[in-house]
């Protein structure tokens, strides 16, 4: 396994140059922040951004937690990456992550001995201009940047929000796909849901729907990371059972997902009655 390790002062854009790195090197797998990213896909870990605190999420990011870190270590096992990308703050700091990560292992029990670390520094790879403007949008936006496409990140950020920066380079399908989250410790407040918010949501999605005549009940469990909406509803005679609800239930994932970034995982619809069209009294 070759290694590689990208270093550099906190906020001067690393993960934002990470899968630059990545293609240059043909490298398959990255360490950021708690995470293990192989091929574009978050294989193993746990977001250092999704932590409260920058004292938790320092501790995310060294694999400070021994179980979390065997659980990585045994994924980068598994998937065996040719060469990987580890980023830190300092050579010390990358290299704590490669020793508490075991990657230098198979490279050890092969050749019995450590592994060659190619060093790569931001500061050689980027202008003190750009390395200002990722500070700026780490001080002044409080935005983060994930080597992976958002649709990885959509189930552990949720109730975060994600903003997508894909870079299209030659052909239209060619992409390097970065996920910019904003995580607990950088807003700048608390980002509340009120209780009827969800409820809401699905009576204006059903305003303007000719198949939803009323919603009765609106119930849901309060985990953001894993939703479940269950909606009763009446219907107006006449509409399509499935097609028609089936479009709504849509319209309820859809709204919800936008307006709350939260994980949908079930939007169960259960019609209760059929009555007459909602919209009748002005024709």
């Amino acid at each position: 396994m070759e290694i590689y390790t990208l270093t550099g002062p906190s906020g001067t854009g690393k993960s934002y140059r990470a899968m630059d790195i990545c293609k240059q090197y043909n490298i398959d797998g990255v360490i950021d922040d708690g995470l293990f990213i192989y091929k574009g896909m978050v294989t193993a870990g746990e977001s250092a951004k999704r932590c409260e605190t920058k004292i938790g999420a320092v501790k995310a990011a060294i694999f400070k937690d021994e179980k979390k870190a065997k659980k990585v270590a045994q994924a980068i096992r598994a998937k065996r990456p040719k060469s990987i990308l580890v980023l830190g703050t300092s050579d010390a700091m990358a290299d704590l992550i490669i020793e508490r990560l075991d990657i230098d292992r198979h490279r050890k029990n092969r050749l019995k001995k450590p592994a060659e670390i190619h060093r790569i520094y931001i500061e050689d790879i980027t202008t003190e201009e750009e390395r200002k403007e990722a500070e700026k949008q780490r001080k002044a936006h409080g935005k983060h940047v994930i080597p992976a496409p958002a649709l990885e990140l959509k189930r552990s950020f949720a109730g975060y929000f994600l903003d997508t920066l894909g870079l299209f380079k030659g052909r239209a399908h060619a992409t390097n796909e970065r996920t910019v989250v904003r995580p607990t410790y950088s807003y700048f407040g608390d980002y509340i849901l009120a209780e009827g918010v969800i409820g809401d949501i699905c009576r204006i999605a059903a305003e303007d729907d000719p198949a939803i005549n009323s919603v009765v009940l609106v119930t849901q469990n309060p985990s953001p990371e894993d939703y479940i909406i269950n909606v009763a509803v009446k219907i107006n005679s006449g509409c399509s059972l499935w097609d028609d609800v089936m479009k709504y239930q849509q319209k309820v994932n859809d709204a919800v997902e936008y307006m709350t970034a939260f994980n949908v995982a079930e939007v169960n619809i259960e019609v209760r009655g059929i009555e007459n069209d909602k919209y009748s009294h002005i024709l």
